[in-house]
């Protein structure tokens, strides 16, 4: 925990997407991490589990402790937690801002979930009246094909234009992260630090709002 604290101070992020973190079961030693390093960091923190109160999942000890948080030193305007109709998988939160929204997604391992994930994704961004950010895990198994639609029909952009890779972090070669914005969104900055703390690289943003 102190090393992810440590890159994340050294980052010094305003907004941080938290993907299967641990709320309290034996591997974090029945702490919630979300909690902890919203508290070290001084951010507001949101936390949802990524199973919905009706799958098996949220029935076994270790799974049902997993979940996923938005950090936060900005204003919260509002939040939602919204669950995909298709997949295990199927949390998104959504957290409105003063001057834009971001949707947090983690979608499912089948690639015909994903098709559905990604239409009710669509409907949830187009339905929001600012300037939006989606990110997350996308496990796109099949590669960036699986997003053209969505981002055709969104018009949202890739802030990783060079298509850095993010997974797996011991020798990244594949596309799973992602962070798409809206047209009105200027992405100033974007790296993939090579740190292994998890199987996945974070992804590292910096972006201004068009006024």
């Amino acid at each position: 925990m102190k090393k992810i604290l440590d890159f994340i101070g050294s980052v010094n992020p305003d907004i941080i997407g938290l993907i299967e973190v641990d709320s309290g079961s034996f591997r974090s030693k029945k702490n919630n991490q979300a909690e902890a390093i919203a508290w070290e960091l001084q951010h507001d923190h949101v936390y949802q589990s990524k199973y919905h109160s009706t799958s098996v999942a949220q029935k076994l000890p270790l799974l049902n402790k997993q979940g996923n948080a938005i950090l936060t030193n900005q204003e919260i305007i509002s939040q939602k937690f919204h669950y995909f109709r298709e997949g295990v998988k199927r949390l998104v939160i959504e957290l409105e801002l003063a001057d834009f929204t971001v949707f947090l997604v983690h979608l499912s391992l089948k690639f015909r979930h994903r098709h559905y994930q990604l239409q009710d994704l669509h409907n949830m961004v187009k339905r929001t009246a600012k300037p939006v950010i989606v990110a997350g895990d996308f496990n796109v198994l099949w590669g960036n094909r699986e997003l053209q639609l969505f981002l055709a029909a969104t018009g949202l952009k890739n802030a990783n234009i060079n298509g850095q890779p993010s997974h797996p972090s011991r020798a990244p070669r594949r596309q799973l992260d992602y962070i798409f914005h809206s047209p009105d969104i200027t992405i100033k900055d974007f790296q993939i630090p090579q740190v292994k703390f998890s199987d996945h690289t974070p992804l590292v943003c910096e972006f201004d709002i068009a006024a």
